[in-house]
């Protein structure tokens, strides 16, 4: 519900504020026209009350959206958000703040002090809630402009919006029109045939009212600091996801080296080499991946916490920290003490460290392996495709971590900054992983499967040894894996739950899979795992570095691919593929990475 309005608060402001004319005429008669909408977004106007009418294509259906947002004063607004499925009313005051869920008959409120920097404040608020990662910071400045007259001319200088004077509306490159109607106070805002909404500026103010005034609904008691930066940083990090500026879609490409830590940029993909003690890693961690990983940690805790919570009627928060007290006595003590020396170097809460590395990871995947007869030259060819909500920008943190804690077995994590579990890998005994999500969620009773899945790098060695320990862990809800041994060219697919484990041999039928294929795994489910197969069947007996690319394109990969890999364990390589802000993974070129050569060259 928040991506989608601010989708269409963009849209709307975006299209407000993009529309040059050439004649001196036009811009005056464009600063008249925006000059009602300026008074409100500059702060001129002390107190407004603004209704939006928008439809946005969403996913091929068009969602439309009823806002209305009342400024009362520099302390005090009301918004509402009114969707078919979701709604959403805020109430803010000068002690307190309400966040109220209509679905749900729920409120969350809060009162007491704020952060400076993550409130929800009237007085600053666009600068608060526009970051340097989206393209809105080039906009904010034109809208705090108090000059209508001067905004008018700075617009018609930089595009080229031609006035319609038979239609009474102004046009952009055919596909974007604004319509002024009473003087300004209601715009009609059309971006092609997917986009459409009006904003309406009225005359008067509703009365205020009491912030804790809900009458029939449950009344749930939050620090007011955690409930407005929440919503403060999953609005601002929305912005960055839906609006990226090229600080996210092309980063700085810089290489740093610090004790027990280096970065490197490899064909544009970030690498982090870590070594040492859990503590030392864990502080490498931290200082080379600060940024990336609170945006990674907004993503999770903040836009996709707030979407949850909307969804759901529960606050986010609070189930993650729940469901942390039941694993936590299943996580190593060495896990907790690189999560403490990271959270620590990235100056942020343990419990929000701890948080974020729990996350339920409900991922729509496919995995498969090939070997012998069904490979062109004998070798283990071990594909994962991750799908997994791009929408939420994990794409802007992903990091390929190659690990050597003292002691332990040295792994690649393909993964993204501030997780130390894995999702995807593989160790220096030729060992590699992948996991794919089911259903269970909230059955925590057990290990949490990012850390079974990292401890299975750094402690086995064998093929045999990865399946003893799923077999012997208490195991936390629906996963299925594919786990690889290049050494001996096997491979074993597993169907694993809190009460039951199941190991799938390649060639082995299933009703859940198919009709066995010879010296094949292939894991996936519905039409994917259709195209998977039809695919393996084309190309059995041909199927190299190239092929098993093809096999993880769309459709097998979702429109949500986040990461694509291809292990080929016995030659210690890899190749990863990571999704942009405007492709899946699948569609992005793979860069090849050899496991021993990046160890080699770690620094002692």
């Amino acid at each position: 519900m928040i991506a989608l309005f601010s989708r269409a608060v963009v849209f709307s402001l975006l299209c407000v504020t993009v529309a040059p004319v050439h004649a001196e005429s036009n811009a005056n008669r464009l600063g008249d026209n925006l000059q009602p909408l300026l008074s409100c977004l500059s702060g001129r106007a002390e107190s407004f009350s603004v209704v939006v009418d928008i439809d946005v294509l969403v996913d091929g259906k068009v969602q439309h959206v009823n806002g209305r947002v009342v400024r009362f004063d520099d302390q005090s607004f009301d918004l509402d958000l009114i969707h078919s499925d979701y709604s959403v009313r805020i109430r803010r005051r000068p002690g307190a703040t309400a966040f109220a869920l209509p679905h749900h008959k729920t409120v969350f409120l809060g009162s007491g002090d704020v952060d400076v920097s993550d409130q929800l404040s009237p007085l600053g608020i666009t600068d608060r809630m526009v970051g340097s990662g989206s393209m809105l910071t080039m906009v904010v400045p034109m809208l705090q402009q108090t000059d209508s007259a001067a905004v008018g001319h700075m617009l018609t200088g930089l595009l080229k919006m031609d006035f319609n004077a038979d239609r009474q509306h102004w046009t952009l490159r055919d596909a974007t029109s604004l319509q002024f109607h009473n003087d300004g106070k209601q715009i009609e805002i059309n971006v092609g045939d997917q986009h459409r909404g009006t904003l309406t500026i009225q005359d008067s103010l509703p009365e205020m009212a009491r912030v804790d005034d809900w009458p029939d609904f449950k009344q749930v008691t939050l620090e007011r600091q955690e409930l407005e930066r929440s919503i403060a940083r999953g609005t601002r990090r929305a912005l960055e996801i839906l609006s990226p500026s090229r600080l996210l879609t092309s980063p700085q490409q810089k290489a740093r080296k610090i004790p027990a830590g280096e970065l490197r940029w490899i064909e544009g993909q970030r690498v982090v080499l870590l070594k040492g003690t859990p503590e030392q890693i864990g502080e490498a961690h931290g200082r080379l991946l600060a940024v990336e990983s609170q945006r990674c940690i907004d993503s999770v805790l903040y836009t996709f916490g707030t979407v949850n919570t909307i969804r759901t009627g529960r606050w986010f928060r609070h189930d993650l920290d729940a469901a942390y007290a039941r694993l936590s006595p299943h996580i190593p003590e060495d896990h907790k003490r690189e999560t403490l020396a990271f959270a620590k170097a990235v100056d942020i809460d343990p419990s929000t460290a701890h948080a974020i590395n729990v996350f339920p990871e409900l991922f729509h995947c496919s995995g498969f392996a090939v070997s012998g007869a069904a490979s062109k030259d004998g070798k283990l060819y071990h594909g994962r495709v991750l799908d997994y909500m791009t929408t939420i920008g994990l794409q802007d943190a992903a990091t390929t971590f190659i690990v050597a804690v003292d002691g332990k077995h040295a792994f690649a994590n393909i993964g993204y900054a501030g997780f130390i579990g894995s999702v995807s890998g593989m160790n220096d005994q030729a060992i590699s992983l992948g996991e794919m999500g089911g259903h269970g969620e909230g059955q925590w009773d057990g290990v949490p499967m990012a850390t079974l899945m990292r401890r299975a790098l750094e402690e086995c060695s064998t093929l045999d040894e990865v399946m003893t320990l799923w077999h012997d862990s208490p195991r936390t809800c629906e996963y299925y894996y594919v786990f690889a041994d290049g050494k001996s060219k096997r491979a074993v697919g597993v169907a694993a739950d809190p009460d039951s484990i199941e190991f799938i041999m390649p060639g082995q039928s299933d009703p859940r899979l198919g009709e066995g294929i010879p010296e094949v795994l292939a894991l996936s489910s519905g039409s994917r795992l259709e195209a998977l197969r039809e695919r393996i069947g084309q190309r059995y007996g041909e199927i190299d570095v190239e092929v098993a690319q093809w096999l993880m394109s769309r459709p097998v990969a979702m429109k949500s691919n986040l990461h694509n890999v291809l292990f080929i364990p016995e030659d210690g390589v890899f190749y990863v593929a990571n999704a942009t802000h405007q492709e899946p993974a699948a569609n992005r070129p793979y860069v090849k990475m050899d496991l021993n050569t990046l160890l080699h060259s770690m620094t002692p």
